[in-house]
């Protein structure tokens, strides 16, 4: 297997997932909110999350790496409660300890059964008061992790979508304690909120284009996404091939945030603004910068007119994207200048279907050893180490 040729650099995974401990709410709630917010209980014979009285779903594995550390094929770990999954998916020292092992000095963390974007967690609470309180406690836990890790283990904190002063307001809460960025759902419509072009959304990008808060997207990030990814397959396709087909088409979502955000004219506004399209891909990224450019001066021409720059120019300047399992079949190279290679982070996606275990930096060697040092270097680290000033 060919090593990585990244010698002295700090390598940093921007898309993982952590698992939430069964006492990470219960253990911060004030009392009054102990009985109510997220926990496990046995419901017919199973571990469920509940929160307020309502089920939040199974507590699941939500990944693909099992406790003896072994890889299993997605349909296999399908039931699989907390104590199959690898240690490393739920506790930070377990976390730290695989890093090491990989060679990864530092990861990015998003959540699991709260919802890609927090979605779930803020459609099952109906008491606005106690849904708040959970995503203020999901966030300093966050906060913990990244003192106690050397700022190693960097959580982005939700962000409560159904309000928007709320949202500046804890978005303005999380940089003053040292979080590095945001998680935001794509569709906070579906929560009650407007659409993310409306400009009753400028105070928070205001806010995270101040505070250096990057904003970011993950794919399946809202409600509407994962209906999507649930029902976009044929019935007549066979169950293990279903998740293959949601999955792919989840990629989908990041194109339609890419166009919608840079259309709006936002990064006009705000153009120091910078987001994340995490777990993405970057393969579609060329085509959509393109169409963008066609489109908008075949069907908006005054609109087009209006706008600093051409459609295409705004992803250099206010977007990353993620890469992982790529190979493009061909000129690595060339698809990384047209993108930027300033604007390439590199994920693994543990513990997920898709992950990059057990050996990720062996994974990445070809691929990577084929691009110019320079490229190489920012994308595994350096691109990182800037937007979360490591």
């Amino acid at each position: 297997m060919p090593l990585l040729e990244v010698e002295d650099l700090r390598i940093i995974d921007c898309d993982t997932h952590l698992n939430e401990a069964p006492d990470l709410w219960t253990s911060r709630a004030p009392a009054k909110y102990k009985e109510r917010v997220p926990h496990i209980e046995t419901v017919n014979g199973q571990p469920t999350w509940i929160v307020d009285g309502a089920e939040l779903g199974f507590a699941r594995a939500a990944g693909v790496v099992n406790r003896d550390g072994q890889r299993v094929a997605n349909w296999e770990s399908k039931g699989k409660g907390l104590d199959w999954i690898h240690p490393a998916a739920y506790d930070n020292t377990e976390r730290i300890k695989l890093m090491d092992e990989s060679g990864v000095y530092a990861q990015v963390l998003f959540p699991n059964v709260i919802g890609l974007g927090g979605q779930t967690v803020n459609r099952i609470i109906k008491d606005p008061e106690l849904r708040r309180a959970c995503v203020e406690i999901y966030n300093d836990a966050h906060v913990e992790r990244f003192e106690e890790s050397d700022g190693r283990l960097i959580g982005m904190a939700l962000m409560p979508a159904w309000d928007v002063a709320a949202c500046v307001k804890e978005a303005q809460r999380v940089a003053a304690l040292g979080l590095r960025g945001i998680n935001m759902t794509v569709d906070p419509s579906d929560l009650g909120s407007p659409d993310l072009g409306s400009r009753v959304w400028d105070p928070l990008w205001e806010v995270c284009a101040d505070r250096g808060l990057p904003v970011h997207f993950h794919i399946g990030s809202s409600n509407s996404n994962m209906d999507f990814h649930l029902h976009g397959y044929w019935p007549s396709i066979h169950p293990h091939v279903q998740p293959a087909i949601g999955t792919t088409m989840l990629f989908i979502n990041s194109a339609k945030l890419l166009i919608n955000a840079t259309l709006s004219g936002m990064f006009d506004r705000f153009p120091t603004l910078q987001m994340v399209l995490a777990e993405s891909g970057i393969g579609y990224i060329p085509f959509m910068l393109d169409a963008m450019d066609w489109e908008l001066l075949e069907n908006a021409p005054e609109q087009y007119a209006e706008m600093t720059k051409k459609p295409s120019e705004y992803f250099r300047s206010n977007f990353y994207a993620t890469f992982w399992f790529e190979s493009n079949q061909g000129d690595l190279q060339h698809l990384v200048d047209k993108i930027g290679d300033d604007r390439i982070l590199f994920e693994t996606d543990f513990p997920h279907p898709t992950c990059l275990y057990p050996a990720p930096l062996d994974a990445m060697a070809d691929r990577m050893n084929s691009l110019r040092p320079e490229s190489r270097r920012r994308i595994m680290g350096e691109n990182a180490a800037k937007l979360y000033r490591l």
